[in-house]
């Protein structure tokens, strides 16, 4: 049973001094800056320059660190201190949702939100109104009053934030929709998540929403990355996540993450809102913060007006969106509609069309992957898409190049695939320079020099059929760099700390072997050399360490993910290790027992 949320007037322990002046400085500075936070976050009206906050955050931890040892009553894990840091933590746990977070599914035209809102009315026992105001026809047997809502759809990371009587106990990212990883220390080092309630706050109140980065931060932050020395990172949501998973919540807080709820999974008592109008209003009131462009409708065609309102608005709101999620309002609605193994039928997300930008090319790289494969990839006049800069696309393979007749020098379009991946869509010959360079397709691996294959053989002396170009020398450097990179990432081992940069560090080094997947568990024995490398102090190397160590309990179907094997993923990974116990049982099956 957690302990009431007052305590000004707790009675002070037998043989402690008495309050001060000093106290009552500490107490008005906590609920000040708690204010702030909410001005700030919640209601986008901040009531203090950012230097007066630092400032009296600064004065709060001083006076804190002076009277908390001899005042027990005056220690407060929700104080505005605690967010700036805390001891760092040892790695993340894997834990069920208590109500599974579900994706939702796509619309990418006007006439996928038609056909989603014809099952809708289906689903309620009404029909879709053909015109007028109401967005469903009302039926003799059951009148309705459906109304929809719709809020951007932030690109960030999906967490859920569980409190009990007005406290944060507890963060979880979404993880594979049932199970999650366990992120509190780093969701209380985020000023944006309040750590208690305001007002009257159900017992047990479970929201969702996303964690993201502001586009400002993501420029500083890579800024500071590419002094550093360190791999910049993709896009605001590959940085969100990335911080999420720091082992050291105070670099969480130095990142200036925001949160925005927009669902829900538990809630106790059940009364607390009938709608997710009603609970984003609620739930705003108690100082949680809830997006401002949220609308509500009772037609299609407004539903429609909307997402083309906001088409031209999404460049502007300094966080990078990736659609409109549009949903039935109300809760028991939502309950009548269900949900299917995957997602809710009540919501759906309007995907807009990616956007597309003209550049210059200017070279061509030839990268080697961790199969052999070599990618063309494009290094371009800089171009701002989709909220980044960028600089360098994928040419997909050599046979896109022939079919599209890309050239050096060329005028070409580019446009990022998901909102991530920037690539080459088309050239533009009509502007081509008269000193425009075909792009020759290596005939040997550009890193090691043996002779490639291509595929499909019948595409030899025939490029424009060609689909891949690949290396077949297993030991060529550039195979294991990306071998090992592709091992420690996220989705396989989950190294943290032990990326592209770091990698390659140790490798340049010379001294630390780092040429095969077991190396990699070997690096303790090498400490010593790991802090005489440049930017590798003791704590980035004793966290770097500690992931190493976590790594080891990943499990057998993302060890076989992570090896790099041609045409084993997740899925056969997954299947793999369902149908064999271990690493052992595997390496000794024949080979119809691999057959499907």
């Amino acid at each position: 049973m957690l302990p009431p949320l007052g305590r000004a007037h707790r009675p002070v322990p037998f043989g402690v001094p008495k309050p001060s002046a000093e106290h009552a400085r500490i107490r008005e500075l906590r609920e000040l800056l708690h204010r702030a936070n909410r001005a700030y976050y919640v209601d986008a009206e901040p009531m203090m320059p950012d230097a007066e906050f630092d400032r009296q955050l600064a004065e709060l931890a001083k006076l804190e660190a002076e009277h908390e040892p001899n005042h027990p009553d005056l220690v407060d894990p929700d104080s505005p201190t605690r967010r700036v840091g805390g001891e760092p933590i040892e790695g993340f746990e894997t834990k069920p949702h208590a109500v599974p977070m579900l994706s939702i599914d796509n619309a990418f035209d006007v006439q996928d939100l038609r056909d989603w809102a014809e099952r809708v009315g289906r689903g309620l026992n009404t029909k879709t109104a053909t015109s007028g105001s109401a967005l469903f026809a009302d039926t003799d047997e059951t009148p309705t009053d459906i109304v929809l809502t719709t809020d951007p759809k932030i690109d960030g990371v999906a967490i859920s934030l569980r409190y009990e009587h007005g406290r944060l106990v507890r963060a979880r990212t979404r993880g594979d929709g049932s199970q999650g990883d366990d992120i509190t220390a780093n969701a209380r080092a985020i000023a944006a998540i309040p750590l208690v309630l305001r007002g009257d706050p159900p017992k047990t109140l479970e929201v969702r929403g996303e964690v993201y980065m502001p586009l400002t931060e993501f420029e500083r932050i890579n800024l500071e990355r590419a002094d550093a020395g360190d791999e910049p990172f993709m896009n605001p949501r590959n940085s969100t996540a990335g911080t999420l998973k720091q082992l050291d919540p105070g670099v969480t807080a130095a990142r200036k993450l925001r949160f925005a709820m927009h669902g829900v999974g538990v809630i106790e008592p059940t009364e607390f809102a009938a709608s997710y109008s009603e609970l984003s209003e609620r739930c705003a009131e108690l100082g949680l913060p809830t997006n401002a462009r949220r609308r509500a409708h009772t037609s299609i065609e407004s539903v429609i007006d909307e997402v083309e309102a906001f088409a031209s608005e999404r460049s502007k709101l300094g966080y990078a969106t990736d659609g409109l999620v549009v949903r039935v309002d109300r809760f028991d609605q939502q309950q009548k509609l269900g949900v299917t193994s995957k997602s809710p039928r009540w919501a759906i997300a309007y995907k807009y069309p990616a956007e597309r930008k003209r550049t210059v090319l200017l070279h061509v790289e030839h990268q080697v992957g961790k199969t052999g494969k070599i990618t063309p990839r494009a290094e371009m006049e800089p171009v701002l898409l989709a909220g980044t800069t960028v600089r360098h696309a994928t040419l997909h393979n050599y046979g896109q190049i022939a079919k599209k007749d890309i050239r050096i020098g060329d005028t070409i379009e580019v446009e990022k695939a998901g909102e991530i991946i920037p690539y080459v869509v088309a050239s533009v010959p009509d502007v081509r320079p008269k000193d425009a360079k075909p792009i020759e397709a290596p005939q040997a691996c550009p890193v090691c020099g043996v002779p490639v294959e291509i595929e499909p053989p019948e595409a030899v002396g025939d490029i424009a059929s060609e689909t891949a170009r690949r290396c077949v020398n297993p030991e060529c450097p550039a195979q294991v760099r990306e071998k090992l990179i592709w091992f420690a990432g996220r989705k396989q081992m989950d190294i943290d700390g032990l990326g592209e940069s770091t990698i390659d560090a140790i490798r340049a080094y010379g001294g630390i072997p780092l040429d095969h997947f077991a190396d990699i568990f070997k690096l303790h024995e090498h400490r010593d050399a790991l802090l005489a490398i440049d930017r590798m102090g003791e704590k980035k190397v004793d966290n770097l360490l500690a992931a190493i160590d976590s790594a080891k309990s990943r499990g057998l179907a993302r060890v076989l993910a992570g090896l790099g094997i041609r045409h084993v993923g997740d899925s056969t990974a997954r299947a793999l290790s369902r149908a064999f116990p271990d690493l052992d049982a595997l390496l000794a099956a024949e080979l119809w027992q691999l057959m499907p």
